[in-house]
């Protein structure tokens, strides 16, 4: 029963080595036609909406929601994420401090905020993904620069590091199976290598990013929990510590690199 797995992991390292085809700077091309005509706009001005919509109980807007740079502060702030915060004594990546913004702020449910955080294939994108687009381009241009200094987040970078290279599942893979090499591909998919700063800092800066594949905005939670289930490894929860430490190591291996995103993707 094991040589089928054995086969199949050895296919995936193969394809994971495969040098990039001298084709692969076609769809750079491609994004580079496209311009400022990235669809991903529509998105940020819906995440714009959004956040200055009064929602829940409470009947108030996320204006008052503290991102780490003061109430209401949103120009630089999703460059410093992951971090700790003192009010929940926790480091949070962005998504789950908006989480608990609706939930403290406007007194919105819990269960009913986190149901549904990324949208399916055919369907609209969700407030989720629409706030962490705006609040993304609220920092394009800026250095990405994550909070290192507390116990916390430093602990949070080396739980990262540890689940990158922990290799688990059915095919006994591993974050770097596919992302410690650089100029690698799988199928036409490009490969960074998420343990150097420049590829880090490229892949990290750039999203969340519009994917023409799906037609849908993705966010860095979303990208994670889909390489969770190419790995077939059990489904990553928005929000959970291994999610927020995954996304820690990559945004530490990234700063000083430039946001650029929203980006766009295959």
């Amino acid at each position: 029963m094991k040589k089928p797995n054995l086969e199949v992991a050895l296919l995936a390292a193969w394809l994971c080595a495969a040098t990039l085809a001298a084709d692969d700077g076609v769809f750079d091309q491609y994004r580079d036609l496209m311009g400022d005509e990235n669809p991903a706009v529509f998105v940020i001005d819906e995440g714009e909406e959004f956040w200055l919509t009064a929602q829940g109980p409470n009947a108030v807007t996320l204006e008052s929601c503290d991102l780490g740079l003061g109430p209401g502060v949103t120009a630089g702030a999703y460059v410093r994420f992951p971090r700790h915060f003192a009010d929940t004594n926790a480091v949070m990546d962005l998504e789950s401090r908006l989480v608990y913004c609706m939930t403290t702020i406007q007194g919105r449910d819990l269960e009913s905020v986190t149901a549904k955080p990324y949208s399916l294939r055919g369907d609209f994108g969700t407030e989720i993904e629409a706030l962490v687009t705006w609040l993304a381009a609220e920092s394009e241009g800026a250095t990405i620069a994550p909070e290192q200094a507390h116990a916390t987040e430093r602990a949070m970078y080396a739980l990262g590091k540890d689940i990158f290279f922990y290799r688990a599942g059915p095919h006994d893979f591993s974050c770097a199976t596919c992302h410690e090499q650089s100029d690698k591909r799988i199928r036409l998919q490009a490969l960074p290598d998420l343990t150097s700063h420049t590829g880090a800092a490229g892949s990290w800066g750039s999203w969340p990013a519009y994917r023409i594949s799906q037609g849908l905005v993705r966010t860095m939670g979303w990208r994670l929990r889909d390489c969770f289930r190419q790995q077939r490894w059990p489904e990553l929860q928005m929000g959970s510590e291994a999610s927020i430490a995954l996304q820690t190591y990559m945004a530490v291996n990234a700063a000083g690199g430039t946001m650029t995103a929203p980006g766009l993707k295959r």
